[in-house]
């Protein structure tokens, strides 16, 4: 494995649970795995420092929690609403919409001016042509349902996932469903509410959490490959990836000390910058390929309050639409959202909020001191309210969020196409598959597998 974020540890869980199991090597460049799946301390109260919570309704995630023990430590968020910070004011988030595309026009008046309802009541009976080629989030609901649901709805929702922008980030890739719709020349609307409808089926919260953070799940999962014999090898970065007759060799750690492994498969599951500088030897036209790939940049600032302050944070947090022009682009009440966060401390509280989004680096070349400042500042001018903040902490994520842009669905099945012709090296991770830790998880099992099946054509196994 080159990777220790989650899907590369999940792609080793995979092959030590296969028959004959491999004997498999895990190399991290960075100092411990994880990931953006990170624990910290903030003033003494344990947080994460990335995702705080996992989609429930995929079954990935949830179900690798409770194969390496923390099943009962599986939480669900609090039943407190999400608001969005539009036109000087918090209002409610409307509920059942889609990547921000609601599922009727009603609950939408006040966030919406009528105007801007008009097209969302009308869409249903339009007469759509079928969509042919990929296009951006933007363009394509803007002529659905017009440009106040994209301003105020769908450009929060994306920027919370993608840390994005709807003109740039490709409808296939990113809402599937709206695609389906689209391709059949269908409503979105109703592919809305057909959505939220299957979600209220399954009679369970969409999100789910781990008692003291998401960042225990990559730990847990490395405690048990350890327990099972997997090499994992931390501040290994790999330098090289060169074909030998029986495999792959792969040359990593400092320069002044190299180290070689030879292998008889691979899973790719880094970033996509390194990954093609891995591939540009071997592999030219797939390195070009996943060279492509844009990544966003995006800051967490971690704010303990006291306790005294709680009533200012409203719900479980809102969402701030770009076209406000604000700095602070999300705010979390952690506490509120979390018991047993809440629980911890009985004097303090945790929120967080979120800086930066693609093509905004700029929020992000201030140093922490000033980053956390303004950041502090402009959710209180939200709040209307002074937030006494007694610690805090700047968690950067550079680079962090791969941008899945007009053509990205074509972009990863050239590039892995391109890789039919290198047997035992497949591609996995949040570049290609979904940003999301369960469909990191799915690409790691997929990855797996068709490592599986390369090692039982050879007749033995080795997999790095």
């Amino acid at each position: 494995m080159v990777g220790g974020g989650i899907t590369g540890l999940a792609a080793a869980w995979n092959l030590t649970n296969a028959p004959g199991a491999a004997r498999v090597v895990l190399l991290e460049g960075s100092g411990q795995v994880g990931g953006k799946l990170a624990l910290g301390d903030v003033d003494g109260v344990g947080v994460d420092l990335g995702a705080e919570s996992l989609l429930a309704r995929r079954p990935e995630a949830v179900r690798l929690a409770q194969q390496v023990g923390l099943g009962d430590d599986l939480v669900h968020p609090r039943a407190v609403g999400a608001g969005l910070w539009s036109r000087g004011m918090l209002r409610p988030l409307p509920a059942g919409t889609l990547m921000g595309v609601p599922s009727s026009a009603a609950g939408l008046g006040g966030l919406l001016t009528d105007a801007e309802v008009a097209p969302v009541s009308a869409e249903p009976d339009g007469r759509w042509p079928a969509l042919r080629d990929d296009v951006d989030v933007s363009s394509f609901l803007r002529e659905r349902v017009g440009a106040g649901v994209v301003d105020r709805l769908v450009e929060p929702l994306l920027g919370g996932v993608y840390a994005g922008r709807a003109d740039e980030l490709s409808l296939q890739a990113t809402v599937p469903a709206l695609w389906a719709a689209a391709v059949e020349g269908g409503s979105v609307v109703v592919a809305a509410a057909a959505a939220a409808r299957a979600g209220l089926a399954t009679h369970a919260p969409a999100f789910v959490g781990i008692r003291g953070g998401v960042g225990r799940l990559p730990l847990a999962v490395a405690d048990r490959l350890r327990e099972r014999g997997v090499e994992l090898l931390t501040d290994a970065l790999v330098r090289s990836l060169r074909r030998t007759p029986d495999g792959w060799r792969l040359v990593f750690g400092p320069t002044t000390s190299e180290q070689a492994i030879d292998v008889q498969a691979v899973v790719l599951a880094s970033p996509a910058a390194p990954t093609s500088r891995l591939l540009r030897d071997e592999l030219p036209y797939a390195a070009t390929l996943l060279a492509g790939v844009e990544y966003a940049g995006m800051a967490i600032v971690t704010l303990v309050l006291p306790r005294a302050s709680a009533g200012a944070l409203p719900g479980s947090g809102l969402l701030v639409p770009p076209v406000e022009g604000r700095f602070v682009k999300a705010a979390t009440h952690s506490s509120a959202k979390w018991a047993w966060l809440d629980e911890s401390d009985p004097e303090q509280v945790v929120a967080r909020t979120s800086v930066g989004r693609y093509g905004e680096q700029g929020d992000l070349q201030l140093d922490d001191h000033d980053l956390a400042a303004r950041a502090v500042a402009d959710l209180a001018d939200l709040l209307a309210a002074p937030l006494p903040v007694r610690a805090v902490r700047v968690t950067r994520w550079g680079g962090g969020l791969p941008q899945y842009q007009v053509g990205h669905v074509r972009r990863v099945n050239a590039a892995r196409a391109a890789l039919q012709g290198a047997p035992g090296l497949v591609l996995a991770g949040a570049a290609y598959d979904g940003v999301g830790v369960p469909a990191c998880i799915a690409s790691a099992t997929k990855a797996a597998q068709e490592i599986q099946t390369h090692l039982e054509v050879l007749g033995h196994g080795g997999a790095g």
